[in-house]
């Protein structure tokens, strides 16, 4: 679609049209990496010309970060009653939803740490909103409430480890985690941790 046809009756507008605009960005993204990520090749997947995306994003470091931020989404956090579900439960529900975002973010988007002199955890950091508790924060809270856990302190490393395991084996193997490994994380790794006398 040219500029023209932009103009015309069929024109989108308003929140439709920047809908459509990061949506191609994300499919310029995906398909070509952040080297490939220009306002040509995602004018073109759009249908549009550059102007329309300059006037929106005025340099690609914010036109990138508005894509990222559209696609990505909060995972939801399970509420099932038991520490050991809902930690396997969050596990696969960040597994099912970050796989293909953890490869982008460590593969296309290596070119982006590079010359912005930023990293993978900043660029989350960036994305999730700010003063919310992190979801084994949650997780943990709620098997206090329930006596399932003594109210002991315990650090952010502890709390956030079966996501930072998640996160390693996904980086290593670029696939998807399988099932048993998301077992063996919380039976054989996080849950004695948990409930091992805090030191001194």
């Amino acid at each position: 679609m040219s500029l023209e046809r932009e103009q015309g009756p069929s024109r989108r507008r308003g929140a439709e049209l920047e809908a459509a605009l990061l949506d191609a960005a994300w499919d310029v993204l995906l398909e070509h990496g952040y080297h490939g990520f220009t306002y040509e090749a995602i004018a073109a997947r759009a249908g549009t010309s550059r102007p329309v995306l300059y006037r929106r994003w005025p340099r690609r470091d914010d036109l990138l970060l508005a894509t990222l931020t559209r696609h990505w989404r909060p995972i939801a956090v399970p509420d099932t009653g038991s520490l050991r579900e809902d930690a396997i439960g969050f596990l696969r529900n960040a597994d099912a939803d970050r796989a293909g975002m953890i490869t982008l973010m460590s593969v296309q988007l290596v070119e982006y740490f590079q010359d912005a002199g930023t990293s993978l955890v900043e660029l989350r950091d960036t994305l999730v909103p700010p003063g919310l508790p992190g979801p084994f924060e949650t997780i943990v809270a709620r098997a206090v409430e329930r006596g399932e856990l003594p109210d002991v302190p315990r650090s952010s490393r502890v709390l956030n480890l079966p996501l930072d395991l998640l996160r390693h084996d996904m980086l290593m193997t670029m696939r998807a985690v399988p099932d048993e490994s998301i077992t063996q994380i919380v039976d054989e790794v996080w849950l004695p941790l948990l409930r091992a006398p805090a030191h001194s």
